[in-house]
């Protein structure tokens, strides 16, 4: 149980924490949250769109969100890195321009002002991954919890249903509900995001584009080179031995050829005596 082959996880999971509790240690924990009708009306401090996910603005939210990311690092590991976070940073664009607009221009005025309050914390992100983690991973196994205490057999029993994945969806459920209803427009959000890209709804050209492979540490240049090096060793070193093998036949053929006719009568009057 580790980070193996997922370091994109990983970096989410200490930059979340880290960044969160620097946050908290300097005491800025107001610039990451957004009031529509002071931030976004009054002050036009549309800035906050863009940093809102970069951290919790308390410790329950950090420690569920961390456990939650950590649970999903099966999603990098059938992807790949690259590709992984190529749908994180593009899930980052979305979210962060879906979100906010949807509450200011949407459900604020249909709640005549009373929804107006946007939390911090990358609930949007999670909730991305955790729609293409309930597509991509399979439960390992089911059990059922009865709800009845009649006796009847193990088909027949009546209760419900869980698996491997639900404690792992109940984490993301009350992350989603910590702070809501801010915290659930943004996991509803994030979850829509994610199944957008699962089902090809966003551009084409979009899905299949991928940030640089030395953002997540990939040299691919540098290894195609060694590979190249190495193979122009090995036919170096196949050439020399062919024709290592061809001077040595061709000297061993022509000794043989310069036999004369009376060495080999000498040869045959040696073994006689």
């Amino acid at each position: 149980m580790s980070f193996t082959n997922a370091p994109v996880t990983r970096s989410l999971v200490y930059g979340l924490v880290g960044f969160s509790i620097a946050v908290s240690l300097l005491d800025v924990k107001h610039y990451f949250y957004i009031l529509v009708d002071l931030h976004l009306w009054r002050f036009h401090q549309t800035w906050r769109a863009l940093i809102y996910q970069f951290c919790y603005t308390n410790s329950t939210e950090v420690l569920f969100a961390a456990m939650t990311l950590y649970n999903m690092r099966a999603v990098e590991r059938m992807w790949g890195s690259r590709k992984f976070a190529t749908f994180v940073f593009i899930t980052l664009g979305f979210t962060s321009i879906l979100t906010p607009t949807i509450l200011a221009l949407l459900l604020r005025p249909l709640t005549l002002g009373l929804f107006n309050y946007l939390p911090a914390g990358p609930t949007p992100i999670i909730f991305a991954i955790l729609a293409q983690y309930h597509a991509m991973v399979p439960p390992i196994y089911k059990y059922k919890i009865a709800t009845s205490t009649s006796a009847q057999t193990d088909d027949q029993t009546q209760g419900i249903t869980f698996s491997d994945k639900s404690y792992r969806y109940l984490l993301a459920f009350q992350l989603a509900l910590f702070q809501w209803p801010g915290s659930l427009l943004g996991a509803l959000i994030g979850w829509m995001v994610g199944l957008s890209w699962r089902m090809e709804v966003l551009p084409r050209s979009l899905i299949r584009w991928r940030l640089p492979g030395w953002v997540v540490g990939m040299r691919t240049q540098r290894r195609s080179q060694e590979f190249e090096g190495l193979r122009r060793r090995l036919e170096g070193e196949n050439a020399s031995t062919a024709a290592a093998t061809g001077v040595q036949g061709q000297a061993d053929s022509d000794g043989g050829r310069r036999r004369t006719m009376g060495q080999q009568v000498m040869d045959q009057f040696q073994g006689a005596f």
